[in-house]
């Protein structure tokens, strides 16, 4: 196989087990009794040990340990371990909760647009004429998703469309705010230190004890498979495909994440979809599209913080 059709391969691949990790957690939550609340810092906890455990093997103490060695690192740490990364997890979860897996996936698809804007901002320049056009696809998309053409009545619940667009804000945060980390450090041991940063704030926030929520059986397989289906593999399968094929496509590719839960949420959760998600979906891919056309103003998008 050769670098491209490997590249593409992971990345589907791990876009896949993103959009199931969404569906597992739509029926954790519809089918298990679960709450967001509960379930987030477990999951971020166990990836995050997983993933540190692994990142003291692979580099060492020393280098596992350094982005804590300056003031600098760590409070760029802080930023995109809690604001973005751990925050991520938790209202796109919440928004599954809310709404449906496919409907937090494609709101969280809208992140490429933001980092497109903060991008302009930054070099102090306009937007392109496809640029603009991605934009008005997102725009548009959003709009066929959650109101399924009337303007009477929305077909989300207005929490879930907030919560799922803060979603996006959040990856914004962790693509554009601390950038030199990405260059400095690996990804993988940047993940790890998030998931336990927003495991111990989440766990404190919410104080999950306090549920008294015991998980059967098929609760417990079901929080595995978002651990290690939804955080280690499918980050392990996306990022390494991004490497051999690059961002822009990776972010093409990245769509088989909303349409595997879509395809699954409908088909096995018993969520509707209609003509009027299929379009809005549509325009999300080409908003994708659109933006991957010119790889020197698209995002360096790495959404591994599902």
């Amino acid at each position: 196989m050769n670098r491209d059709r490997k590249g593409a391969f992971l990345t589907l691949f791990g876009g896949f087990c993103w959009g199931a990790s969404g569906s597992m957690g739509q029926y954790l939550f519809t089918r298990q009794g679960m709450d967001s609340r509960w379930l987030v810092p477990i999951r971020l906890g166990l990836a995050g040990i997983i993933l540190f455990l692994y990142c003291l093997k692979k580099y060492g103490v020393k280098k596992t340990f350094a982005p804590w060695r300056t003031k600098k690192d760590a409070v760029d740490l802080l930023i995109y371990g809690l604001a973005g990364i751990s925050c991520c997890q938790f209202l796109y979860f919440l928004t599954i909760q809310l709404s449906s897996a496919a409907i937090g996936t494609i709101l969280q698809d809208l992140s490429p647009v933001m980092i497109l804007l903060v991008s302009c901002m930054m070099a102090k320049r306009k937007p392109l004429f496809n640029e603009i056009l991605s934009i008005i696809l997102a725009l548009v998309g959003v709009f066929l998703l959650t109101t399924h053409g009337s303007l009477d009545s929305l077909s989300v619940p207005v929490s879930a469309l907030i919560t799922g667009v803060l979603c996006a804000v959040c990856v914004t945060i962790y693509n554009v705010e601390p950038k030199h980390l990405l260059d400095t450090y690996p990804v993988t041991l940047l993940q790890g230190w998030a998931f336990l940063l927003g495991s111990s704030m989440f766990t404190l926030i919410f104080r999950p004890w306090t549920f008294h929520y015991v998980p059967n059986g098929m609760g417990l397989l079901g929080i595995a498979f978002v651990v290690v289906v939804g955080n280690v593999l499918a980050f392990t399968a996306y990022m390494t495909g991004v490497a051999l094929i690059g961002p822009e496509k990776g972010i093409l590719y990245g769509f088989a994440e909303p349409v595997t839960a879509a395809v699954i949420s409908t088909t096995m959760l018993g969520s509707h979809f209609t003509i009027y998600d299929a379009l809005g979906f549509a325009c999300i891919f080409l908003m994708m599209v659109c933006i991957s056309w010119k790889p020197e103003h698209s995002s360096k998008t790495q959404t591994a913080g599902r």
